[in-house]
């Protein structure tokens, strides 16, 4: 079973991740500034650590570690921590995740996730490769 352990910088909430503008006359959604200048970190974090790609069905554990006491929705994390994990080369689409456990860790005054990915075995994908 192959795992990886990540402590990535803390995210950009759903509500910072998206931006509303018009372009060309037409209103579009896209990955805001903060979003994708977290992309770009975990994405350096990766290439740093040699990454490779997880295939197949996976576990993925994320501990939050707040920078200060607001008040936060866990699961406002999660959208710009899963996509920055595509982005960065550790899953081919969060659609692989069939497991995710998100846990409120001790505020740190930085903030941080730690998160770990596993593969699960006994996957359809894995039984296929063996037979």
């Amino acid at each position: 079973m192959s795992e990886l352990v990540l402590v990535l910088p803390f995210p950009p909430s759903v509500n910072r991740y998206y931006r509303n503008v018009v372009v060309g006359g037409r209103p579009r959604t896209l990955v805001s500034k903060d979003g994708r200048a977290f992309r770009a970190t975990v994405e350096d974090i990766c290439a740093i650590r040699r990454v490779s790609m997880l295939r197949g069905r996976v576990r993925v554990e994320v501990d939050v570690h707040a920078p200060d006491r607001r008040k936060r929705d866990l699961d406002n994390v999660l959208k710009s921590l899963l996509d920055a994990l595509v982005h960065g080369g550790v899953l081919g689409d969060d659609e692989q995740i069939d497991h995710l456990v998100v846990r409120r860790g001790e505020r740190d005054s930085v903030g941080f996730v730690r998160v770990v990915v596993s593969q699960l075995s006994g996957t359809q994908e894995e039984t296929k490769e063996c037979t």
